[in-house]
């Protein structure tokens, strides 16, 4: 009888088991990463870092893109600095955060980025047709790897002419080359007035929280596509890459239209710029749009953030000028935060990144500013909480 009864709760407990077993895989595939609610923003502190640290024997500065890796408790950093002062690089770091704010920000790493040949890349003084502009940085846990933006670029009138593509490319955590993703052919540098402007190119990189998909952010308009942006309405519109991360390719394009240049320039003809800076996905097709705007002139930037959506937009892959065929439905998008409500200094805001929890449970969001080795400039770190 005893034995009989082990028998059949033997055979349950192997029928349980087996079942488990064959569920396992099923809840694998439906456990994603849940999609980020913001509702508003609430800045926290700042903290700068001091203007041209050195660490190994680096000038730490130009800080155009940041990202956390939540498992080791690190942040990338990369820098713009397109060799001119120290080989194109980036830096891993721990910052210290609480529900207080940044309280340290300690260097712990640099890596040199490197050619396909092994190589670090070369300065202009060096070789000016391989010189690469570092824009944008994230990580991928899933392979262990850094995805990282170089905008390219366009110098036609220079003898000879320099036309160097932009590119998103792979490298592991040594900053050795590992792969590129196929730029679609509108991305080619051209010497007529075609293709991406100089130093407007792919400005910001983001995977969906899944890492299965990336979108890439041009941060001007291409030429075909309309004028550049300006002091009041000229229906610029850049373009939103879609890519799929398996076979590196550009599947979608997506229209985003501009702000105005927030402020004049100090005359007509000076330098004057609003572009997107940096995206970061919320999933489910959904992004956070940074927008920064300067004009000569004027110490500080507009730092516009958006809630924006793809998920009505109309593919634009297919589309040579949107100037010429409007699409139909543009990324929608809406206000979140204008910097310039904080009522302090903000300076050139060219990354952000989600950064650890806080002990109510909520996410944090870090912004980094590009000090373009200026004493002049700042490199700050903004902490905001994400109010769902």
């Amino acid at each position: 009888m005893i034995l009989s009864m082990i028998e059949r709760a033997t055979s349950r407990l192997c029928n349980v088991l087996f079942c488990l077993f064959w569920l396992m895989p099923l809840w694998g595939i439906s456990q994603t990463p849940d999609d980020v609610s913001i509702k508003s923003l609430k800045f926290i502190n700042e903290y700068d870092i001091q203007f041209n640290v050195k660490f190994k024997e680096t000038t730490v500065g130009g800080l155009s893109g940041i990202d956390y890796d939540k498992k080791n408790n690190i942040y990338y950093f990369i820098s713009d600095d397109r060799s001119a002062i120290n080989p194109a690089r980036f830096y891993t770091a721990k910052i210290k955060i609480s529900e207080k704010g940044i309280d340290t920000v300690q260097f712990s790493d640099v890596k040199f980025l490197r050619q396909q040949n092994g190589e670090t890349f070369p300065s202009a003084k060096q070789d000016l047709s391989h010189t690469i502009d570092p824009e944008a940085i994230r990580f991928n846990p899933t392979t262990n790897q850094i995805i990282w933006t170089s905008e390219g670029e366009r110098m036609p009138k220079s003898s000879p002419p320099v036309l160097i593509n932009p590119s998103i490319n792979i490298s592991d955590l040594d900053g050795k080359f590992v792969g590129i993703f196929s730029a679609p052919s509108n991305l080619t540098m051209q010497l007529t007035e075609n293709g991406p402007h100089q130093n407007g190119a792919l400005e910001g990189v983001t995977f969906d929280p899944d890492f299965k998909k990336m979108y890439v952010a041009m941060e001007e308009p291409l030429y075909e596509d309309g004028p550049l942006a300006d002091i009041g309405p000229t229906n610029s519109l850049t373009r939103i890459l879609g890519y799929d991360v398996a076979t590196k390719k550009n599947f979608a394009q997506y229209a985003y239209a501009l702000e105005q240049v927030a402020r004049p320039a100090n005359s007509p003809t000076a330098f004057k710029i609003n572009g997107v800076s940096e995206i970061l996905s919320l999933g489910n097709k959904k992004l956070l749009t940074v927008e920064r705007s300067f004009s000569t002139g004027n110490l500080a930037c507009t730092i516009k953030v958006f809630l924006s959506d793809l998920g009505q937009a109309t593919p634009v892959e297919d589309t040579k000028s949107m100037k010429e065929t409007p699409p139909e439905h543009l990324v929608s998008k809406k206000l979140l935060l204008n910097m310039d409500d904080l009522g302090i200094f903000i300076d050139n805001i060219e990354g952000v990144s989600f950064g650890p929890e806080l002990p109510n449970g909520h996410k944090t969001l870090l912004f980094v500013s590009d000090n373009n080795f200026v004493l002049l400039e700042k490199m700050q770190l903004l902490l905001f909480e994400v109010i769902p």
